[in-house]
């Protein structure tokens, strides 16, 4: 590739190798493992990382609904870059999978993008932003989107001048077949239907937020990007609220989702076919490249205080 891309592929499938190695569902061994993997890349590139453990009723997801969840978040910063009273930014993806499913595009997708993400920005970015960067490896987002709504709820009762969140959900399946990307009826027509773009969906609280991480991804070579503002909290469009920046649109934040669109292009999607060797490597390469380039952006640039919209 001669796009002179920071991100590395060899990483990236490495990566998403070994945490595909067997399925990652709440409470398990293999979740576990697969936190210790992470923290020690994040560790191994300067980020300071904190798991928050968190118990918690599922009323919210399918997957062991009305159990009692423990959770634990990764939560990663760099102290040393950190201005005090200067707003927040936070990036996030979720960690944990479906029992039957090794969950490669879901999400390891995006956690190996976010990896890299920790590896390229450099404290010398850090220390002249307009904003704090926090990462974040979500729990419990297959039960509910438990863990983001955890982190939202104590990022509100903080009084955090959270500015933006960024979940990436699913980024890696590409198909550049005409007609192999479905769109929710209301959306036929305005939207390509060959599943080769990365989308970037935000609510009626996230007009900048969208269009700053847009204006950073489109400096990647090759990558089509499409964003969708919903109204409300996406509440009628519920394919648009199914990871972990629902919650933080839920008490008034301005998030966004990266993402592929999922079950809307991805065969695959929960199933134990999510496999490695079924992601484009190139699209996941320029989409992981896209979002360093979008956080960067929102880095330096900054993002107003959001005025609220009614609903």
């Amino acid at each position: 590739m001669n796009d002179h891309f920071e991100a590395d592929i060899d990483r990236i499938r490495t990566h998403i190798a070994e945490l595909t190695r067997v399925p990652r569902p709440c409470h398990s061994v293999e979740l576990q493992e697969a936190r210790g993997y992470v923290t020690g890349l994040f560790e191994a590139s300067g980020w300071t990382v904190y798991g928050h453990e968190f118990d918690v009723f599922n009323d919210a997801g399918d997957l062991n609904l009305g159990e009692n969840l423990h959770g634990v978040n990764l939560l990663a910063s760099r102290k040393s870059g950190t201005v005090a009273g200067r707003p927040r930014l936070i990036v996030g993806a979720h960690l944990d999978s479906r029992p039957d499913t090794p969950g490669a595009d879901d999400n390891a997708s995006a956690i190996a993008a976010l990896i890299e993400i920790a590896r390229l920005i450099t404290p010398a970015q850090l220390e002249d932003a307009q904003l704090d960067l926090e990462l974040v490896a979500f729990d419990l987002e297959e039960n509910g989107m438990l863990g983001g709504r955890e982190h939202a709820r104590l990022a509100r009762q903080a009084d955090v001048d959270l500015r933006g969140m960024i979940s990436l959900e699913m980024l890696g399946y590409c198909d550049h077949t005409p007609g192999s990307q479905s769109l929710p009826r209301g959306l036929v027509g305005q939207y390509p239907d060959t599943g080769d773009f990365i989308a970037v969906i935000g609510n009626q609280n996230s007009t900048e937020l969208i269009e700053r991480f847009r204006a950073g991804a489109e400096q990647t070579p090759g990558l089509p990007v499409e964003t969708l503002q919903v109204p409300s909290n996406g509440e009628s469009l519920q394919a648009t609220r199914l990871s972990d920046h629902s919650p933080f649109w839920d008490v008034g934040y301005p998030a966004l989702m990266i993402t592929d669109t999922s079950f809307l292009r991805n065969p695959h999607y929960h199933q134990p076919t999510d496999t490695l060797d079924t992601l484009d490597m190139d699209f996941l390469h320029r989409v992981t490249e896209g979002c360093l380039r979008a956080v960067r952006h929102l880095l330096q640039t900054g993002l107003p205080v959001q005025t609220y919209a009614d609903d």
